[in-house]
């Protein structure tokens, strides 16, 4: 494997000494996932990483950056010795970014950052060494650790960035230091640290700040504090917008959804466009029109691009869609699983409510003859005093007439039960772990089935158990 840091470069990098000579292939900050060769980054959280600094040599890991020498082992050991070391990964990070040659495209937005960064990832596919961001590490810890995983010959990096107080967004994005930065939606989200949705869109404006000179920041068009992003846009060498809306640079003309698929029609000035998604969802048309424009302004093949975009699917939570086989006999009595239980806000909610009521159940095959839509949603968190307002406010989506059950989970969540209609409450539950025991009791094949939820209310249990009663019929 290719050498990533040598013992002087690391040191060089962090201002730290290190106690012997090595040479790591890669970086990482969890002895769970710990490959051998990789420099382990002992950081402090809820537990030490000190404490854990022994199993990662257990593991084969070629050095340690510690702040100090963890208990049980000496300067015989490879350590990489710094006074903060959040500080030194920073350092890495910083590093990292100035050896590469690669054009940097950098991601935020209140819904979609995560999608969107996984669609540039495959679209850049076979246009050269693509790098980006793994799962979603995108705070203090994660960019600085993306960055410093990038190989010196990388050719794209995509690296998202997120936040969830105020001040956190341009500090990252002047280390990643990117070519394109990219807003895709602007959404009450992380509410509690901010007064209003305004000051959201500050921050997430502040992405800007950290664009190279001569770079662009591409924005979206589409929503209330678009001025807002398009003030600090300006501060760019160049500007770019996408949405639907009349005057935006790249524009929506027609979205059409299939059960497997999204097919979109847009133009700017100079072309049209017509692009396949292989996933349904008007919201994914809008990252993908955003991933098409930052991609082409950095340099790549839009074609290309379309072209593997056309076989992209969303990542695990984010709305994959399953089919659950209820029967081990009949493989026509199933259900529809949407797992969308990664995470939640008022807008991204609203899409994949908008994907569930245009699917299309399958009627006559299980115990209740018309195949249904059904919501299983969890607490929406983060969302300060307004929460309550803004889960009640759910009810009067339109897309809640297609859905035929709702099964609320979790306090804020009961709030939205209340306000429904009577003929489309399902169950109420306090806990995902209450409902999940009940899950054989809530859908019957020909469902779709969507499960939605931020992470903390732990909704994704239930999408273990509907998967579980596929298990039970093999």
């Amino acid at each position: 494997m290719t050498v990533l840091w040598t013992s002087e470069s690391a040191t060089h990098a962090t201002g730290g000494r290190t106690t012997k000579t090595w040479e790591a292939t890669g970086v990482s900050i969890d002895t769970r996932t710990i490959a051998a060769g990789d420099l382990f980054v002992a950081l402090k959280d809820i537990r030490d990483g000190h404490d854990f600094v022994k199993a990662a040599f257990t593991k084969g890991a070629a050095a340690a950056l510690v702040s100090r020498v963890p208990e049980g082992l000496d300067e015989t050991a490879p350590l990489l010795i710094v006074d903060d070391v959040l500080e030194a990964l920073a350092g890495l990070g910083r590093a990292g970014r100035e050896r590469t040659r690669a054009r940097v495209i950098a991601i935020t937005g209140s819904a979609g950052k995560t999608s969107t960064k996984d669609m540039m990832r495959d679209m850049l596919a076979g246009q050269g060494r693509v790098h980006a961001a793994e799962a979603s590490y995108n705070n203090h810890w994660g960019v600085p650790l993306t960055l410093a995983r990038m190989p010196a010959d990388t050719d794209y990096a995509v690296i998202e960035i997120g936040m969830n107080a105020p001040g956190e967004i341009a500090p990252l994005a002047r280390l990643a230091r990117p070519h394109v930065a990219v807003v895709t939606t602007v959404a009450p989200a992380h509410l509690a640290a901010f007064e209003d949705i305004s000051g959201i869109a500050h921050e997430k404006a502040s992405i800007f700040e950290g664009v190279e000179p001569g770079g662009t920041a591409i924005y979206n068009a589409d929503v209330e504090t678009t001025p807002i992003l398009a003030t600090a846009a300006s501060k760019c060498a160049k500007a770019l917008s996408f949405g639907e809306s009349e005057g935006a640079d790249m524009r929506i003309d027609t979205v059409e959804t299939s059960q497997e698929a999204t097919v979109v029609r847009a133009h700017s000035s100079d072309e049209t466009l017509l692009f396949k998604i292989g996933a349904p969802g008007r919201h994914f048309a809008m990252n993908a029109l955003a991933a098409l424009t930052a991609i082409r302004v950095a340099g790549a093949d839009p074609a290309l691009a379309a072209m593997n975009l056309g076989r992209w699917a969303p990542p695990a939570g984010r709305g994959t869609r399953e089919t659950i086989n209820l029967d081990a006999v009949d493989e026509h009595l199933t259900i529809d699983l949407i797992d969308d239980a990664f995470n939640a806000n008022p807008a991204s909610l609203k899409a994949s409510l908008d994907v569930l009521a245009a699917a299309t159940p399958k009627d006559g095959v299980g115990r209740v003859a018309t195949g249904r839509r059904i919501a299983i949603l969890g607490d929406m968190l983060e969302l300060g005093p307004d929460a309550p307002t803004l889960h009640r406010a759910i009810a009067d989506l339109p897309a809640i007439k297609n859905v035929a059950r709702i099964h609320c989970v979790g306090p804020l969540m009961a709030e939205l039960w209340d306000a429904l209609p009577e003929q489309r409450r399902g169950e109420k539950a306090a806990t995902a772990e209450d409902l999940a025991r009940r899950a054989h009791t809530l859908v019957d094949a020909g469902d779709i089935v969507l499960v939605k939820g931020s992470k903390g209310s732990r909704i994704s249990l239930v999408v273990e158990a509907l998967r579980k009663l596929g298990q039970m019929a093999s």
